[in-house]
């Protein structure tokens, strides 16, 4: 069942192309790869939606599971930051996932 917004748009079919680049391609990848900082589906989805956000995700989405609580906007907005992250390789992660862990003042950490 197709869920659409008041324009039409189908917001199922962007939550699942969400969901497969976040917890199958991403991680998939990251385990072909050599020395990726991150390699767990939450690990992805965190530094996707904080880049989203630019800051902590979970301060501006009110409801769980948060890909389900995402504007159309903001879900292509995160399918692009996936993308980024599926095309450019380690040196994508890297630098998204060391910006989501600023936001969040924390050190380097993988998983």
């Amino acid at each position: 069942m197709s869920q659409e917004t008041l324009s039409g748009e189908d917001l199922s079919a962007l939550r699942a192309e969400y969901v497969h680049k976040v917890t199958e391609a991403l991680p998939a990848r990251a385990a072909e790869a050599e020395r990726w900082p991150i390699r767990l589906d939450h690990c992805f989805g965190r530094v996707v939606l904080d880049n989203l956000f630019e800051a902590e995700w979970y301060e501006h989405v009110d409801g769980r599971p948060a890909y389900e609580h995402l504007s159309a906007e903001q879900l292509r907005k995160a399918i692009d930051i996936a993308d980024r992250m599926l095309e450019e390789g380690r040196p994508a992660v890297e630098q998204l996932n060391r910006q989501s862990l600023k936001w969040r003042d924390t050190g380097p950490r993988g998983e």
